[in-house]
């Protein structure tokens, strides 16, 4: 629900907000009443213990009805007199931490009377250290035009790099107030703007009310086009899960610059044209209207193969690449695992690894990689303080002879951890025919037609012409060997 810190004369909160002092003042010591575009309101005083418990008592009771996040909307404050006086000072001296401050009253509010709930609080407006209060910021109302999508990317970069790991902007654009601007609508800008929202940290269409923000109000292709970025999205549920335990656990940004690779490379030190989501994704969203090419540049040390066509880029060069409407160029990192679901589930309640396609990319050229999945309950607070996850990690080692893949459990536990799982490992761009194929030592055959493969293991045929082998995976350690 969307809430807001001002209170208006003619809700019926008005006259107990009055009772209980909880407005900022004038210079007289009077609440100060002002004119918005709301109507006649006050503003509360979150510098003041006695307006914070005030304030927190509605999110409190909402809460208890089934509110599950909340949303704080125009913390700047939006309106914000030069001569009204907080508790804590003037206006001018507080004024860019009230949302940070509002965010911290929700947030202890939320750990004091429900401390089994994972408190998620969108926030306009913040300060330095404002992540620790579960906010998720978005850069305000943007226009809704080209100018408005092409610096969305470097703001989320920068965000994140401050700690606001779940930096993001409305998709599609806010609005431009003219009449022109609502009937004349972009379906290349709102395809190209959720596109890339299928690689921000919070994908969350939204729009002046005149404009429509969802899908099913554009035409049959744009709907099309865009149901294949947000199905991506939640096959990519897995990786991007274990994406927000890494910013949880150690600070790391969803997006992240290229000179995370290359941090001594100068020319990416104000690079945002392509970034990376997590380690192992590349990412060059469309920022111009009618983009045939695309620059991007391939961070060096691996080779990068593009998600959609399959082809391989080597790193340490610029290279232009043709653009296609259903897709923003998207690439993979070379020697590197990518945890996805083999059809997008329909919501977070239906999440659950019981069933995981796990894809590795070979590069001959990278001898080692590993990587970590984390899993927990999607619901409990505290998990990884309280030790209730699981880390489940993937190795592979490359010789001349073959490849050896490995999978381990960290052996943690959790409500609804599946007993086992059903891990399809699909190797990607092998560089030899495979030989042989064989799981803890035992050799592995195809599972033929209309006959269930054998429950210890087996291989897929499978249209992607991925290599796909099939393990029954219960969290003791399991060496999948191809050799060559």
């Amino acid at each position: 629900l969307i809430s807001e810190p001002f209170v208006l004369k003619t809700s019926k909160r008005w006259q107990d907000a009055l009772d209980h002092d909880i407005f900022a003042k004038d210079y007289k010591g009077n609440p100060y009443v002002f004119d918005f575009y709301f109507g006649t309101s006050g503003l509360i005083d979150v510098f003041k213990p006695e307006a914070r418990e005030w304030f927190w008592e509605i999110y409190k009771e909402l809460t208890e009805q089934g509110v599950d996040a909340w949303w704080g909307d125009l913390g700047e404050p939006e309106s914000h007199a030069a001569d009204m006086v907080h508790e804590a000072g003037t206006a001018e001296y507080v004024h860019n931490i009230f949302g940070h401050r509002w965010a911290q009253m929700v947030f202890d509010g939320m750990t004091k009377d429900f401390p089994e709930r994972r408190p998620f609080l969108l926030m306009r407006a913040g300060f330095a250290g404002s992540q620790r209060y579960g906010m998720v910021p978005w850069s305000g109302d943007v226009r809704r035009n080209w100018g408005g999508l092409k610096p969305q990317p470097q703001m989320a970069l920068q965000m994140g790099m401050q700690g606001m790991a779940y930096a993001h902007s409305d998709l599609g654009g806010f609005a431009d107030h003219t009449v022109d601007d609502v009937i004349q609508q972009d379906p290349e800008l709102y395809i190209r703007w959720l596109q890339y929202g299928a690689f921000q940290p919070i994908f969350r269409p939204h729009s002046f009310e005149s404009v429509p923000a969802e899908p099913i109000f554009w035409d049959d292709n744009t709907k099309a086009v865009v149901k294949r970025a947000i199905d991506q999205r939640y096959q990519l549920f897995p990786y991007n899960y274990t994406l927000a335990y890494e910013a949880a656990s150690k600070g790391y940004p969803l997006m992240r610059p290229l000179f995370f690779i290359e941090p001594d490379n100068k020319e990416l030190q104000d690079y945002s044209e392509t970034y990376l989501w997590g380690d192992n994704i590349l990412v060059a969203p469309i920022l111009e209207k009618g983009a045939k090419t695309q620059q991007v540049y391939f961070p060096k040390g691996n080779s990068w193969i593009d998600l959609n066509t399959g082809k391989r880029h080597m790193g340490g060069q610029r290279h232009s690449v043709q653009t296609s409407i259903d897709y923003i160029p998207t690439y993979v990192r070379g020697g590197s695992f990518l945890p996805m679901f083999r059809e997008a589930p329909q919501n977070t309640a239906k999440y659950s690894t019981a069933k995981l396609d796990v894809h590795y990319y070979f590069d001959p050229a990278v001898k080692s990689a590993s990587y970590t999945l984390y899993d927990d309950d999607g619901q409990s607070n505290m998990s990884i303080e309280n030790g209730k996850y699981e880390l489940i990690s993937f190795g592979a080692e490359t010789s001349d002879q073959g490849l050896n893949i490995s999978i381990a459990s960290n052996g943690g536990k959790f409500k609804g951890k599946p007993k086992s799982r059903m891990v399809s490992l699909k190797l990607h761009k092998l560089s030899k025919q495979a030989k042989s194929v064989s799981l803890n030592g035992m050799t592995l055959g195809y599972k033929q037609a209309g006959k269930k493969g054998n429950k210890k293991g087996y291989l897929e045929k499978t249209d992607d012409g991925a290599l796909t082998v099939v393990i029954p995976f219960k969290g003791s350690e399991t060496n999948v060997t191809v050799m060559f």
